[in-house]
């Protein structure tokens, strides 16, 4: 396998990350993917008003990164995502420099699965995701 690994190449506390810029065209362009227009996300006057005091990245947007890292980089290409806990702990803004964080924390070879704990944490050191996740990487051939 060219990116990634295998169920038995990986142990606990294996690790990947990427970091990624939370920019008001990446809001806007994630918007309009998945048709979430809500002006918390899109226009600075109403979200000014709101107790956020400005515009915030959409959650899932987050959550998407999360999925990035555990389909492209841990446990890599053909990796199945099958579940996610997750807890928002504060707003992503744009401008915000994400960490996007996973971390092998149990691995059940003989059910291929594996959970990772999950986190985003911004640029002055703030977690503001943290969850667990269960995957299926991709299966060895025999």
């Amino acid at each position: 396998m060219v990116n990634g690994k295998y169920i038995h190449e990986m142990k606990l506390g294996d690790s990947a990350q990427i970091e990624k810029l939370i920019s008001e065209e990446l809001v806007n362009e994630f918007a309009r993917v998945i048709g979430d227009f809500n002006p918390v996300h899109l226009d600075q006057v109403y979200a000014e008003k709101t107790h956020f005091k400005g515009r915030i990245a959409h959650g899932a947007l987050s959550i998407g990164l999360l999925s990035n890292v555990l389909g492209n980089v841990l446990p890599g290409h053909g990796t199945i995502y099958l579940s996610h806990e997750i807890k928002f702990l504060s707003p992503v803004r744009i401008g915000d420099t994400l960490t996007v964080r996973v971390e092998v924390v149990e691995l059940i070879p003989e059910k291929n699965r594996v959970r990772f704990r999950t986190t985003c944490i911004n640029q002055k050191g703030e977690m503001v995701v943290d969850g667990f996740a269960w995957a299926m990487p991709p299966k060895a051939k025999e």
